[in-house]
């Protein structure tokens, strides 16, 4: 089957791989846009395929299939009809998704008895912004993001607007607020009849704004990745004296802390991990189990074996136990990797699982080592090489000849965990061009290759298992020094599910993935507390964070149909023979383990 287009025909065929595979013979330039219509005809009809291009003399054609330029836009385009057909359904579904979860809430009344709370608002924002993001279809063509990006903005402040009783349409004559499900129905109909007309408005107007797209082609030629790394560790080098300068010292710690700190530490235990899934390919959900080991064995060595057998050695008990702490974690990797050495894939994912389990119950039931739920407290903060963070003749502050103040040690711990961060990176990157790392990368593409090329697949496992738990031992440990108190309750399941989705997110193997997802990950978190504005839309007792982790699964649901491999799919080559190329991710096994 072909179609003649301005002088080339395109041959369709039925069989063979996706569409977008596109070979062409190029003797003279062809319109993109006019391609782009023929492979869309042919797509309505079915006819999905292997496209060949070839041009010939533009000239008049018998093809009945011809079509011109401005067909090509009309076959391109999305009608308006089906665009809003299609986000009615949308809306629908989310309606019924949305009910059994925000339109009603469980409180309690004066009289102790459980009631129902509605917050139909809730549910008019959610249906009205599915419908609204519906229509952005419209602005798919050439130079008509303008357009997309103004549409998406005003319709979402149309849709806060309606679903905002401040705004007065509870009091328009017709419902009332004691009426929510009738304010219900008529907030939808007023936003199904405002969002339809700014789609139409700004489709119509779309040519006015038409800009064409930057053109990010040459972007590579300038900005490599390394020079990201480098400028992401500027910045972070600088991040605490940032802060202070934007916010001051009080608000400084907040940010430090919370967002600094934090993040710091799950970019610490995504690199661990990314050494066993990304590297090695083998599926650990029980993670968490070393990073409980690590933190309970910095907490009992620093509240109780140091302070009765080496009193003198107090001041110094951070950086004695951190390193202990590193190694019985990696120990524990070893522990685990032992009986899982012949499972893959699903098997193994449910053995690392129940260990991490195990892990837990130990903690919660062995009373008399751990305290069980009540933890173990007073468990002493890290010094400055001997120098404790207080206000005494002694302290940092003192010796330095400044002013006590809480943000030292802070300022301390970051400089601190961004050092061990900038350990376990480094570490990686030189073990994967090791022959240990090369081995790693072949265990994850097929382990029957690997034994048939005389690796030992045992100890490559165990490396990978031991190297993993011990960085993530490394980071409780900080995590318990930090806190000053621990408790199996830090260490569940949810943990070791949100470390690997940080890897697999940020791109399994891929170092600057792993940290741009969890800045994503746990910087959104801590940004939802800061969004206060939404507690005047939807009541004072709305609290952002209860939505997180519904926000990060439509975030992964997006990501995964967007970019199935993660943020960062390259990866860039052990061995270099000539020049460095990355690695595309569709050609690279994720491994079965």
């Amino acid at each position: 089957e072909k179609v003649a287009v301005g002088g080339a025909v395109v041959h369709q065929h039925r069989h063979g791989e996706r569409a977008d595979k596109a070979r062409c013979r190029r003797d003279r330039v062809i319109q993109p846009r006019v391609v782009r219509a023929v492979l869309h005809r042919e797509r309505e009809a079915g006819r999905i395929g292997v496209v060949r291009v070839r041009h010939q003399q533009v000239g008049k054609t018998d093809d009945p299939d011809v079509i011109d330029a401005a067909a090509a836009d009309e076959a391109t385009a999305t009608t308006f009809g089906t665009t809003f057909v299609s986000g009615c359904w949308a809306a629908l579904l989310t309606f019924g998704l949305a009910v059994p979860i925000l339109a009603l809430r469980t409180d309690q009344n004066m009289s102790n008895q459980l009631i129902l709370v509605p917050r139909w608002n809730y549910v008019v924002v959610a249906v009205l912004a599915v419908f609204a993001l519906s229509f952005i279809r419209l602005f798919k063509g050439e130079g008509r993001w303008l357009a997309g990006l103004l549409y998406t903005v005003t319709s979402l402040a149309a849709v806060f607007v309606v679903g905002d009783d401040r705004f007065g349409l509870t009091t328009a004559g017709v419902v009332t607020a004691e009426s929510p499900i009738a304010l219900f129905f008529f907030k939808t109909l007023a936003g199904a009849i405002i969002v339809p007309a700014l789609a139409f408005v700004f489709d119509k107007f779309a040519s006015v704004l038409t800009v064409p797209p930057p053109d990010l082609s040459t972007v590579g030629d300038y900005v490599s990745t390394k020079t990201i790394a480098r400028g992401g560790a500027v910045l972070l080098a600088t991040y605490p004296f940032i802060a202070l300068a934007l916010v001051g010292q009080a608000g400084s710690i907040k940010w430090i802390d919370n967002f600094g700190i934090q993040i710091l530490i799950y970019i610490m235990l995504g690199w661990g991990l990314n050494i066993v899934v990304g590297l090695a390919g083998l599926l650990d959900l029980g993670y968490v189990a070393f990073y409980a080991v690590g933190a309970y064995s910095y907490a009992l060595l620093a509240t109780e074996v140091i302070p009765n057998t080496f009193p003198l050695l107090g001041p110094w008990a951070f950086w004695i136990c951190m390193p202990l702490a590193g190694l019985l974690a990696a120990f524990w990797g070893i522990l685990l990797g032992f009986p899982v050495l012949r499972l893959r894939g699903d098997y193994l994912a449910i053995v690392t699982l129940a260990f991490g389990e195990i892990i837990r119950l130990v903690l919660i039931n062995w009373v008399d080592v751990t305290k069980g739920y009540a933890g173990i407290s007073t468990i002493p903060r890290p010094s400055f090489f001997g120098l404790p963070f207080n206000a005494s003749d002694s302290g940092f502050a003192a010796t330095v000849g400044l002013e006590f103040t809480p943000l030292h040690r802070t300022i301390f711990l970051f400089y601190v965990i961004l050092a061990l961060a900038f350990l376990t990176n480094w570490v990686t990157v030189r073990l994967r061009r090791l022959p240990v790392g090369r081995a790693w990368e072949a265990l994850r593409e097929d382990e029957i290759a690997c034994r048939s090329l005389g690796i030992n697949t045992t100890n490559t496992k165990l490396t990978a298992f031991a190297i993993g738990a011990g960085f993530g031992g490394i980071a409780g440990s900080f995590f318990a020094a930090r806190q000053g108190f621990i408790s199996p309750e830090s260490f569940t399941f949810m943990e070791s599910a949100v470390i690997l989705a940080i890897v697999v997110l940020g791109g399994m193997g891929s170092q600057i993935g792993v940290a741009i997802a969890a800045i994503a990950m746990v910087g959104g978190t801590e940004i939802l507390r800061e969004l206060d504005f939404l507690k005047r839309l939807f009541g004072q007792d709305f609290d952002p964070t209860q939505y997180r982790m519904l926000l990060f699964g439509l975030a992964m649901v997006v990501l995964m149909i967007w970019k199935p491999r993660g943020l960062i799919s390259t990866r860039e080559p052990s061995i270099i023979l000539k020049e460095s190329k990355a690695i595309s991710g569709t050609l690279v096994k994720e491994g079965h383990g």
